[in-house]
């Protein structure tokens, strides 16, 4: 799973086997139809998966993510990540402990 940077300022997710390959592609406008549209484009931050399967999960789940929890994540800022992953519409409601999951 990778994050591209546009031109534009916003982020481009994607997942691939052959990283490498893929980033000359979308530098080269041949990569998603979005990245041809906003290059140049710069490779800020990757995953890797044991499998296309993980990659692809991951993938969707951070492009529904927020550009300032993207921007967490690119910059590796834990405590920010997840201060943004609590829900904004239920505050009131806290998360289970991680002990408290494990006993469910």
């Amino acid at each position: 799973m990778y994050i591209l940077k546009c031109a534009n300022n916003t982020f481009y997710v994607g997942s691939t086997k052959y990283l490498e390959e893929r980033i000359a592609q979308h530098r080269e406008g041949q990569g998603s139809n979005y990245t041809r549209k906003h290059l140049p484009v710069k490779l800020v931050y990757y995953e890797e998966f044991d499998s296309t399967e993980q990659a692809f999960l991951r993938e969707k789940q951070v492009q529904n993510w927020s550009k300032a929890k993207k921007e967490a994540l690119i910059n590796g800022d834990i405590a920010k990540l997840k201060s943004l992953a609590v829900s904004k519409s239920s505050p009131s409601i806290p998360r289970p402990s991680a002990s408290e999951e494990q006993e469910s």
